[in-house]
């Protein structure tokens, strides 16, 4: 027999809380006071209940609708899957249009009437690197031969440490995928179709490319609160994974507040 899978409750934080409010929504999804006024701050949608069925998790968000609140129902699947995507290396944009070509020289074609989202962003990727470093220290065998007279020697050190390289990141969406048609990272993109706008600055490189694709693609809804520190939404899940997570909570976000069919 096959396990029921999780489905999540996630709701986006109200613009105002009122105690009345987190009253409300803790008896909704059965959790203290405390808890539930940390669900309703923040500035990405926040998973506040676990369900094993779509039919409960779909009562508890009507419940948390009725009180104002912006509430998404997902699969725990759905917000875990592994994103598929097109990663450019470089582009060229068009009036209302834009071309994008990953390094293998495949392309893909986005138009404005397509483009819901653009999503900015910002990771800090962990890598371990080991560091060799020398050291003086008391030879101690040759100092008793020396009679206690001090023999140094020189002695290589291996050790470990992290090292971390923060990267922005841009990705956009259509109106149908949660997965993004295309992303961009700061330190993989090259910056010469900017021409005489190019600096030896990759993160001012990286902003002047977000700038002429939120030109290019007007309509589109533009957010970059993933470029701030933020908290997680699955405990148990990747750092990198957390990223992904939290990208599909805020297009569901989006999804949720605009006229998009849900």
């Amino acid at each position: 027999m096959a396990l029921a899978e999780i489905v999540h409750v996630a709701i986006a934080a109200p613009d105002t809380l009122e105690e009345s409010l987190i009253q409300k929504v803790a008896a909704i999804v059965n959790k203290d006071l405390y808890e539930t006024r940390l669900m309703l701050v923040g500035k990405i949608p926040k998973i506040i209940v676990h369900y094993n069925t779509m039919q409960m998790a779909e009562q508890s968000a009507q419940s948390l609708r009725a009180l104002g609140l912006v509430a998404i129902v997902c699969t725990d699947s759905t917000l875990r899957k592994a994103s598929q995507f097109f990663r450019a290396y470089t582009l060229k944009l068009e009036q209302k249009e834009a071309v994008f070509w990953d390094k293998s020289g495949q392309f893909i074609r986005l138009d404005s009437n397509n483009t819901f989202l653009i999503l900015a962003g910002k990771t800090q990727p962990y890598s371990e690197k080991e560091v060799t470093k020398t050291r003086t220290e008391l030879n101690l065998p040759a100092t008793v031969l020396t009679g206690g007279l001090p023999v140094l020697r020189k002695v290589k050190v291996k050790t470990g440490g992290t090292f971390v390289q923060a990267e922005r990141f841009l990705r956009l969406y259509d109106r149908e995928s949660l997965n993004p048609s295309v992303e961009i990272l700061q330190h993989h993109f090259d910056y010469s179709f900017l021409e005489g706008e190019m600096t030896p600055s990759s993160i001012t490189n990286f902003n002047t490319t977000v700038e002429k694709i939120r030109n290019t693609f007007p309509e589109a809804v533009f957010d970059d609160r993933l470029t701030e520190p933020l908290g997680v939404n699955i405990p148990s899940a990747k750092p990198q994974d957390n990223i992904e997570i939290n990208c599909r909570l805020i297009y569901l976000y989006h999804q949720a507040i605009s006229d998009l069919p849900r």
